[in-house]
């Protein structure tokens, strides 16, 4: 299901590939509805009915690109859709409208000391679909078409995948797995749209659901590579899910993450914090929407996120499944 889910585009604002395969997933297995910004809500009937409300979120979007000009040459002029490193981009093979080009720029040999030694920003890029002119790139592309990293799905080494949009794809699938099993308690699931650019969708769906405690479930940034040490690696492939006390967005539930932590120790599941204050996710929004909610995130560690070639470990994923179990039961107490 990951692979499936990876390969399909689906950047902040046009998720609909991306929801077209949840409703397909999650049909007959729940309650749901599309609200008008695009967000899937889902309701599970679990055995028990709860005195209290609980949400988990996964967004369905990945970052990407946007078309905003068309040159005379043919070229196409384009910006991020979220957070994207401009270095990460250059030579990259991006698709639209089912056509493949090439993100280019000055040739190296052609450009003055400064220039070489500036960083490389996405108004200096091109992107090549390998149109003559203007009037044949405009058969197949229009300003606010959307581009999209061309990037295989495998797998490598000792369990490590690699993919685009493996950010928020995992949470998606552990999202639709869980409706998919028996639950203790009614729960209601939320696909939200537009999280890259600003928290949007989950804004809206916890003004629907109204939620007691909401967990989101994300992937976040790695840094565990040579020359990176001590802290600032934030967190490391292979020591299980990340479970946040704060982050760039939001401070956490105090006894949600304890409880957290507390529960992946007395059930021997690998679990890790942050060690840097960084980033952020859909808490920021779910926190303080509908007046207020109890939030805790739960995060599979990815490097090289917002790229093309995303990294992450599959026992990391497992882990992050067995602590789902325990954890989402564990929340009524």
């Amino acid at each position: 299901m990951l692979k499936e889910l990876c390969l399909l585009n689906g950047t902040s604002g046009d998720e609909r590939a991306v929801r077209e395969y949840i409703i397909e997933k999650i049909r007959g297995k729940c309650n749901y509805k599309v609200d008008a910004l695009g967000s899937v809500v889902a309701f599970k009937k679990g055995k028990k009915t709860p005195d209290k409300k609980v949400m988990l979120c996964a967004h369905m979007d990945e970052v990407g690109f946007i078309i905003t000009h068309i040159t005379d040459e043919g070229y196409l002029k384009f910006s991020p859709v979220g957070g994207i490193d401009a270095e990460a981009v250059l030579t990259r093979r991006l698709s639209i409208n089912g056509k493949t080009g090439v993100v280019g720029a000055k040739a190296v040999h052609l450009m003055s000391s400064d220039e070489k030694e500036s960083v490389p920003k996405f108004s200096d890029f091109l992107l090549d679909i390998g149109a003559e002119n203007k009037a044949e790139a405009e058969k197949y592309v229009q300003p606010g078409d959307y581009a999209y990293f061309v990037s295989d799905y495998c797998e490598f080494g000792d369990g490590f995948v690699k993919a685009k949009a493996l950010d928020d794809r995992i949470g998606c699938m552990l999202l639709i797995e869980l409706i998919h099993s028996d639950l203790e308690y009614d729960t209601y699931f939320c696909f939200n749209v537009q999280e890259e650019v600003g928290l949007r969708g989950a804004a809206c769906t916890s003004y629907s659901v109204k939620p007691d405690i909401a967990v989101v479930l994300e992937s976040t940034t790695a840094a565990d590579i040579e020359g990176v040490s001590g802290a600032e690696r934030c967190c490391v492939l292979g020591n299980g899910p990340v479970i946040s006390y704060m982050d760039g967005r939001t401070v956490y539930d105090r006894e949600l993450y304890q409880k957290a932590v507390r529960l992946a120790e007395n059930n021997g599941i690998k679990a890790q914090t942050k060690t840097k204050i960084a980033g952020g996710n859909d808490a920021g929004a779910v926190q303080t929407s509908a007046g207020g909610c109890r939030v805790a995130a739960v995060s599979l560690p990815c490097r090289y996120i917002h790229t093309g070639a995303s990294v992450v470990k599959k026992s990391d994923i497992e882990e992050t499944r067995r602590f789902l179990k325990v954890f989402l039961t564990a929340l009524y107490d």
